[in-house]
């Protein structure tokens, strides 16, 4: 049996599709999905490969930052990676939303969408400099698009759990009841005829 009532792909009916369900059926989505991917390869060859020749070369702090730059590259990419996957399961319908945002709970984007480069980052060899700089600007991208989404999911809050709208709720009562006493102050002025 179809399932087409939670199909995001399913324009019918006059609930409005959450952005993070037909965001993750886009074709927006999967470019951005097949250029994470494609970077965490890269880095993975690189790292695995030219880089460890790299690393062996460098000394003092350009040693270090390699160091620290190739751990921080690996983190910020399997975070990213773990992002479009949850993305995709729901897009594919393979995961639930709230499944997504339990699992967005486990797995956070914890860095910020650029990181401050330790001293001897203009040595690294320039492999792993472009890695890391298309890295953190992914990881922008991806940083705000969770943060659409996450915003895009949270309901509006209630009258009672807002003060403020809670004040214009009463405010519009009091206006309304001013309304609906006016007629009746006017007529019956015009009834007794002053």
């Amino acid at each position: 049996m179809s399932n087409r009532a939670n199909d995001p792909r399913d324009s019918g009916g006059d609930a409005p599709v959450p952005f993070a369900e037909k965001y993750a059926v886009s074709p927006q989505f999967d470019d951005l999905f097949r250029e994470g991917m494609a970077l965490v390869e890269d880095a993975a060859s690189y790292l695995d490969g030219p880089g460890r020749k790299d690393s062996k070369r460098l000394s003092g702090a350009a040693g270090l930052a390699y160091s620290t730059e190739s751990m921080r590259l690996t983190t910020k990419l399997m975070q990213i990676a773990s992002w479009l996957l949850v993305r995709r399961s729901v897009g594919r319908g393979e995961m639930t939303l709230e499944e997504a945002l339990k699992s967005r709970q486990r797995a956070k984007l914890t860095y910020p969408a650029q990181s401050p480069r330790p001293d001897g980052f203009d040595e690294l060899p320039d492999e792993l400099q472009r890695l890391v700089n298309e890295c953190d600007a992914l990881y922008d991208r991806v940083l705000r698009l969770d943060r659409l989404i996450s915003l895009s999911n949270d309901r509006p809050p209630r009258s009672e759990d807002n003060p403020v709208a809670s004040q214009v709720d009463r405010l519009r009562e009091a206006f309304e009841a001013t309304q609906e006493a006016a007629p009746t102050a006017a007529s019956a002025t015009s009834s007794d005829g002053r």
